[in-house]
């Protein structure tokens, strides 16, 4: 079955907001099949409850046995640290994989000061409640890292797939830099990574991803000659002229004058200025190499109902037991409302 063939949207969101520690915004999922059977849905949140002013969101988990009835685990899988300039306001976007020990290792896009280039850090447990942040830094660049997708490949090694974004401001010979898109880097023990050379996916390629790439997983070939299958969710730009507030994400004073108290609400407010946000697939010969992407999740636009109407993003995807996959994903509909979707795989 190829995964480039229609997917099916199931009714209903997986997540929602509901309680003090997500009823602001939920996003970026990534799911997990637990070895006993079922799945744990980890994802980022923020609301009243967040743990201190100035934080900007944390790791939030629930689990199900089916797939699409989730129950919510109390608490906070992991959280930013205020003390770890990296990681000081905000964790996002996890990927989960086990390790050799037979413990866990979650891979997060970490923001601190808008002054620091986002990164990529790790946590370790021993149960996938307990989360314990591992020292350093497992991927960085000039221009900030973000959205890791854990991959391991057949010869024991891992890939970690992420998102490169160009410095601010960064220009060669007088014009602006040239987007980058989604990059790799290949590690042996999983904590140390080296960059491969080139880009997966350019961003910016047409007018439906000119606002950039935020997430890409890639699914290794199921048979003997059949192609990887990346998914990757990028965003449109506002049209010219468009005003567009500053993400809160930016501001320079969020550490010191409490300005992230309405983070939400004023992110928020930027997604929902005229942007949108779609589901992709591409195909390559090698995990290395990929052809031109085709859309295929979106919603119907800013007049339009559904969970996904403005935005569709972030996904992350588990394979059934029917050899199918259900892709969860963050969605977004006309009124601002951020939960967790997902939708089957179905070949016509």
């Amino acid at each position: 079955m190829s995964l480039t063939e229609r997917w099916q949207k199931e009714p209903g969101p997986r997540v929602a907001g509901s309680r003090a520690l997500d009823q602001s915004k939920v996003q970026a999922p990534g799911v997990v099949r637990l070895p006993d059977g079922g799945y744990r849905l980890f994802y980022t949140a923020v609301g009243p409850g967040k743990p201190y002013p100035a934080c900007q969101g944390y790791v939030l988990s629930a689990v199900s046995e089916d797939g699409v009835t989730f129950e919510k685990e109390p608490g906070i899988r992991f959280a930013p640290r205020p003390d770890v300039r990296h990681v000081s306001l905000r964790v996002l976007a996890p990927s989960v994989t086990p390790t050799d020990d037979g413990g866990w290792r979650m891979y997060v896009e970490a923001r601190g000061p808008a002054s620091v280039p986002t990164v990529i850090c790790s946590a370790i447990s021993s149960d996938m409640l307990t989360w314990e942040l591992e020292a350093g830094v497992r991927l960085e660049s000039p221009g900030g890292v973000g959205a890791p997708r854990y991959l391991r490949l057949p010869d024991g090694r891992g890939r970690l797939y992420c998102f490169d974004k160009a410095p601010e401001g960064a220009e060669t010979e007088g014009e602006a830099a040239e987007p980058i898109g989604v990059v790799s880097a290949v590690t042996a023990n999983g904590l140390d990574f080296e960059m491969e050379p080139g880009v997966r996916v350019h961003e910016c390629q047409e007018e439906m991803d000119s606002g950039g790439i935020t997430a890409a997983e890639v699914i290794p070939p199921t048979a003997a000659g059949a192609p990887w299958t990346m998914f990757y969710s990028a965003w449109q730009d506002v049209a010219p002229g468009t005003d567009v507030p500053v993400h809160p994400s930016a501001n320079v004073n969020a550490e010191t004058d409490g300005a992230s108290e309405d983070f939400a609400a004023a992110s928020i407010a930027v997604d929902m200025a005229g942007f949108r946000s779609r589901i992709f697939v591409s195909e390559s010969p090698d995990g290395l190499a990929w052809g031109p992407g085709r859309c295929v999740i979106e919603g119907g636009g800013y007049d339009a109902d559904g969970l996904d109407a403005v935005h569709a993003e972030d996904m992350s995807l588990t394979r059934l037991d029917d050899g199918r996959y259900r892709m969860y994903y963050a969605a977004c509909d006309r009124h601002g409302n951020w939960r967790v979707a997902s939708a089957i795989s179905s070949a016509e």
